[in-house]
């Protein structure tokens, strides 16, 4: 059995969870709806204010399936509830960021600015020049989005700078060893 899957999910007041027609499943709360289609063989049940997971039977797809409908479905729960946010950093000389309306406007180092139009249920805030925060119900586009702007100007190991997650360690390499 799944160690993960096995684990009942906990809603919290405030949260609906509606299981559709068909495999659907729809999770509504005080910051938006989330839905999604559970895979086959998968078979999710509400009692007591949770959420249980259980699967049909013990093929190796079912095992691989478990897990991931009970992380899928935690996170959607905990999305529409609180809400997710990634937040990265600017490092160079001459780096930095903006909004401009909901659009993220990016300077670093390229002869124009990059210009990121936030998907739907995405927003973009700049605390400061060097700073960006994503914010979104959905944990898989909030993600994306971030790794999509990291990748405009990845950090490099010589100087470190580019764009970098806060709390990522970019290994250093030593530069040019000097004549002798």
């Amino acid at each position: 059995m799944s160690r993960i899957g096995k684990r009942p999910i906990d809603l919290p007041s405030g949260v609906e969870v509606t299981l559709g027609e068909g495999r659907s499943i729809a999770v509504k709360g005080p910051k938006g709806v989330l839905t999604w289609n559970i895979p086959n063989g998968i078979d999710v049940a509400r009692e007591d204010g949770q959420l249980i997971v259980t699967r049909a039977s013990d093929v190796k797809e079912h095992r691989s399936l478990h897990g991931l409908t009970r992380a899928l479905l935690a996170n959607m729960v905990q999305g529409v509830e609180k809400g997710f946010e990634k937040k990265l950093e600017l490092v160079g000389t001459g780096y930095r960021a903006s909004v401009q309306g909901k659009k993220l406007v990016l300077t670093v180092g390229y002869s124009h600015p990059v210009e990121f139009e936030p998907p739907e249920g995405i927003e973009f805030e700049t605390p400061a020049a060097t700073r960006i925060t994503i914010r979104g119900i959905d944990k898989e586009k909030v993600g994306n989005m971030a790794a999509t702007i990291r990748d405009v100007r990845r950090p490099e190991p010589y100087k470190g700078k580019g764009i970098k997650y806060e709390n990522e360690k970019i290994r250093r390499k030593a530069g040019k060893a000097g004549k002798k």
